[in-house]
């Protein structure tokens, strides 16, 4: 499964290659309520097609029409929509929302190739536009926020997708896998027991042979990878949290309620494991919302999921294994 920027900007490779020119856009900033945040993407192409999203669809349709019309900018510009109510109300921003939008053109694929890599390669990639001279730039870095301004240059990140390792194929397994998708999440599961395996049926999911604590040591998680036990057995969770938990993975949950959560942790203890680690495991898992059902338990999860990444985004903490080694290279 791709990333939604992967998916945009592999499309819009395509269009290039087939001879077509496009403008990328990318979200900068926003006030009040705008619906899509700093550092979405879309790319239209010349004749108004588009593949992506910078507002929801208000925004998109006035900037296919600029394409069909050629009225785009023929340089790096910036774009400003919903400076007043008025405006903002022929566009259809919510309440008054603003945005601050880049606008690039495109003619050849080779200018989306090295975010291409970056996302498919699981590394952070800032990427540096001039505004007067269209001069690109490319690094590998440490995490570093969301998208600026700095003077005359523009800079955005593209980095790895969100990654989401299911431990156990039941039936709550199989809820989680589907809606996580819908997330924008890479999933992975993970069972050993060959009934559970014969029995799973989600689409889209990657199925990973093996013991759990092997796999969480072979995917080699990263803070864009999130990791919850859903089996219900100490055998088979335990020991996967136990690599889990000495992971870079942003979120680590367990299926659980909160007596059995504490005898988890003493257990944990016995282990080479600090306090300061064992404390990372959220269990019982998923935001409380009185959830009773497999659904309403995969929904509570996934609540608490979107929240720890969104504060992460926000911090600019959750970045690629880069950080690790303070690589920080330019790229062709």
């Amino acid at each position: 499964m791709q990333s939604s920027d992967q998916e945009v900007l592999q499309r819009a490779s395509d269009w290039l290659q087939q001879g077509y020119a496009a403008h990328l856009f990318t979200v900068i900033q926003t006030w009040g309520s705008a619906p899509r945040l700093p550092g979405a993407i879309l790319v239209v192409r010349e004749d108004g097609h588009l593949v992506g999203s910078v507002s929801g669809g208000c925004i998109e349709d006035d900037l296919a029409d600029k394409a069909r019309h050629q009225a785009l900018p023929e340089q790096a510009s910036i774009m400003d929509y919903g400076i007043n109510q008025a405006e903002a109300q022929r566009f259809g921003i919510p309440c008054g929302g603003q945005l601050k939008i880049f606008c690039e053109p495109l003619s050849h694929a080779a200018q989306l190739a090295p975010m291409l890599a970056s996302l498919a390669q699981r590394r952070l990639l800032k990427r540096s536009v001039h505004l007067t001279s269209g001069e690109v730039k490319h690094h590998y870095v440490l995490p570093e926020g969301q998208p600026y301004l700095e003077a005359d240059w523009f800079h955005s990140y593209f980095g790895p997708q969100w990654r989401l390792l299911i431990i156990g194929a039941n039936q709550l397994g199989s809820i989680l896998a589907a809606m996580a998708q819908a997330l924008d999440f890479h999933v992975m599961i993970c069972d050993p027991r060959e009934e559970m395996r014969a029995e799973w049926h989600v689409e889209g999911a990657d199925w990973l042979p093996g013991m759990p604590d092997d796999v969480v040591l072979e995917i080699a998680p990263d803070p864009h990878t999130a990791i919850v036990a859903v089996t219900h057995d100490p055998k088979l969770d335990d020991m996967a949290l136990l690599e889990a938990l000495k992971s870079q993975a942003f979120y680590i949950g367990a299926l659980g309620a909160a007596k059995n959560q504490e005898k988890r942790k003493q257990r944990l203890r016995s282990f080479d494991l600090s306090e300061q680690e064992v404390n990372r495991l959220h269990g019982p898992v998923g935001l409380r919302i009185g959830s009773r059902t497999p659904a309403e338990i995969a929904v509570s999860i996934l609540a608490e999921l979107i929240q720890e990444r969104a504060q992460l985004q926000q911090s600019g903490v959750a970045q690629t294994g880069i950080a690790q080694t303070g690589d920080k290279r330019a790229v062709a």
